[in-house]
């Protein structure tokens, strides 16, 4: 038998669901680069009465000055409840969130729902051009919330900073894994960051393995499968560029059965913002950072 993911749910689910009263849906579409992008293709069209929440506004904190904290740093607890409240989720609503980029931005915003002890939400498979392709309604209209109450309880077990990082390298029983592009991994290409390469020992398992060819969310057993070097006994610490793309490797990790799974919010960005962290470039050689 196929167990299907217990993340992420189908266009039909969501269809099915849209207008029960304990479901929110949430847009989060957003394309590095671009970041109006988002919340304009909201504002052109989006599943009936669904909210947007933007990456950077809503979803990440504000910057350091020094790079600490990585590009996308995590938004005040407090804050984002105060956020989540005003959208008119309450801890009893079941959230849905889509985008357009794979479940990249979606999956962020699952992560920090988790973070915030909210049980209740999940990724809607494929995103929103499947929802349209599948000729099923869209509009412009905006819906006003009515403002509910969000509290949180911080799951701090989910989360690894840089110093747990540190501390991670070249010790028994804990596995960093690289959700990145394995160009970008190895140190030959760098799009985005002021450096290139990995974090000493890592291991690589780009978070766009977690789709199948039809650009579907994978099975469970297919997730395990795709880990299956992996330790189940161990701790994994999940990073990419800046916390974003990690999430749906975690999403992927928690469906094949891992159960001690943290994510490094700052990733690669944070990391490189310490000159005298080390850093890998190819498979294996450290060499610290300039």
């Amino acid at each position: 038998m196929i167990v299907m993911s217990q993340n992420v749910v189908s266009v039909n689910w969501v269809l099915a669901r849209m207008y029960e009263p304990d479901v929110v849906i949430v847009d989060c579409r957003f394309a590095l680069g671009k970041p109006e992008s988002g919340q304009a293709a909201y504002e052109e069209e989006h599943i009936p009465g669904a909210l947007y929440l933007d990456l950077e506004r809503d979803l990440s904190g504000p910057k350091e000055e020094d790079g600490s904290g990585g590009r996308h740093p995590l938004p005040d607890a407090a804050t984002l409840a105060g956020r989540l409240g005003r959208a008119g989720i309450s801890n009893e609503t079941r959230v849905v969130a889509y985008d357009d980029q794979g479940g990249a931005m979606a999956s962020r915003l699952w992560w920090l729902m988790k973070y915030l002890g909210h049980e209740t939400v999940y990724v809607m498979d494929a995103g929103f051009s499947a929802w349209k392709n599948a000729g099923l309604p869209t509009t412009s209209d905006v819906r006003v919330p009515i403002p509910a109450q969000f509290v949180a309880s911080v799951q701090h077990n989910l989360l690894a900073d840089m110093y747990d990082v540190q501390g991670a390298i070249g010790r028994e029983g804990v596995t960093l894994v690289d959700s990145r592009e394995g160009a970008r991994y190895r140190g030959e290409v760098e799009p985005i960051d002021a450096v290139a390469g990995h974090i000493p020992g890592a291991r690589n398992y780009f978070w766009g393995e977690g789709r199948d060819a039809a650009g579907l969310w994978k099975s469970a057993e297919a997730q395990a499968e795709r880990f299956s070097s992996l330790s189940k006994d161990g701790e994994l610490i999940v990073y990419c560029g800046s916390g974003v793309t990690a999430c749906p490797n975690v999403m992927a990790l928690q469906d094949a059965g891992f159960t001690k799974v943290k994510l490094y919010a700052g990733s690669w960005s944070d990391w490189i913002s310490y000159v005298s962290n080390p850093i890998d470039v190819g498979d294996k050689g450290a060499r610290p950072v300039l």
